[in-house]
């Protein structure tokens, strides 16, 4: 079972991605999806995810406003849009999926997720 994240490069400030997040072998709206970003020199953190069951969403406090996460079943993919992006988002952008637990960014564990996807890398210049 594999997840892939795309959607990643390289963007002036202020700019804006979106990273996609799906599978050839799940169902995306039967797990909840987190999204990760790793800054360089620092841990891998959550930063988004989305509820299996009621499409909850819940973005880092610091990001609400400029990141949101959204589900389209049909193409059964998750995605991170990223607007107003700056410096400081730069970093390496994962998503992951559990099929067990809500949505929580605060008390996201990464041992509770079933299925990684590889990362994608996010530059944004100055």
């Amino acid at each position: 079972v594999q997840l892939q994240a795309s959607g990643g490069g390289l963007v002036q400030s202020g700019g804006s991605l979106r990273l996609s997040c799906t599978s050839s072998d799940l169902n995306m709206d039967t797990y909840s999806t987190t999204w990760f970003r790793q800054a360089p020199g620092k841990e891998r953190e959550a930063i988004g995810c989305i509820a299996k069951s009621d499409d909850r969403i819940e973005v880092e406090d610091s990001l609400k406003g400029r990141f949101i996460v959204f589900r389209d079943n049909v193409e059964n993919t998750v995605y991170l849009q990223m607007n107003n992006l700056k410096p400081e988002d730069t970093g390496i952008y994962s998503c992951a999926a559990d099929r067990f637990h809500l949505c929580t960014v605060r008390g996201a564990r990464e041992s509770d997720m079933d299925y990684w996807g590889q990362g994608t890398q996010v530059t944004v210049s100055s």
